[in-house]
């Protein structure tokens, strides 16, 4: 994630790779929808959180500044009920300071059992844990829970990033949520930016944050910190 006003990298976001000896490197959208549905999700995200956490703490040593990052918490994890116990026991292990961790949610995570949801969501920031909302736009309408929950970011969906310059519509909704987000004093993140277009848009537009193929294809854990020092000289 990088300061559009600046260009300084200012967090992660960890994904997940599977690279498995037989059928090759197996994409996301093939292996997530199956763990979702066998429930494997679970120990999955328990071990992608943990491995995260561990990272954090390495990469904070190497380069001697507090490294953010942001870990995808699908719906079924969010109502897991062991879920705030085992966010604690990995910030606790791995010394994560304040803030530094942050936990991305989908908006359709949100819409049920609302008071149980308040109850976690503000567990989870009293451990020093951001949240925040992604693919904001593409799930359901109603904005109540910006008021009620206490989150932080807004990560716009790439689907309205990739339109940018071609369709007024997203344009127009992309400007709205910034908007609304300066309102409720919130941050905003761009998703999928791959074009200097887009940027400049998205400059213009006042937007905080982006992430995407234009500053930098994903990387594997051993280039984060040479990545870092590279960026701290450009910016310098």
């Amino acid at each position: 994630k990088v300061n559009i006003a600046d260009g300084r990298i200012v967090g992660f976001e960890a994904l997940l790779r599977w690279n498995n000896p037989v059928l090759g490197e197996v994409s996301p959208v093939r292996f997530i929808p199956i763990a979702e549905r066998t429930g494997l999700i679970i120990a999955i995200g328990a071990w992608v959180l943990d491995e995260t956490c561990r990272q954090m703490r390495s990469w904070t040593a190497s380069t001697g500044a507090q490294v953010k990052v942001a870990v995808n918490l699908s719906p079924r994890q969010f109502h897991q009920k062991d879920l705030l116990p085992m966010i604690r026991e990995c910030v606790e292990r791995w010394a994560i300071p304040t803030g530094t961790l942050e936990l991305e949610i989908t908006e359709t995570a949100l819409v049920s059992r609302e008071q149980e949801v308040d109850v976690l969501m503000r567990g989870i920031r009293a451990l020093g844990v951001e949240l925040s909302i992604d693919d904001f736009g593409t799930g359901y309408s109603s904005l109540a829970y910006l008021k009620r929950f206490p989150v932080q970011r807004l990560k716009i969906d790439r689907a309205f990033i990739r339109d940018l310059g071609r369709d007024e519509d997203s344009g127009a909704i992309i400007r709205s949520v910034i908007s609304l987000a300066r309102g409720l004093k919130l941050c905003v993140v761009a998703e999928g930016v791959e074009t200097q277009e887009q940027l400049d848009m998205l400059r213009e537009m006042s937007c905080d944050e982006y992430q995407g193929f234009l500053f930098s294809r994903a990387v594997g854990a051993d280039d984060v910190v040479p990545l870092i020092e590279h960026n701290r000289t450009l910016v310098s």
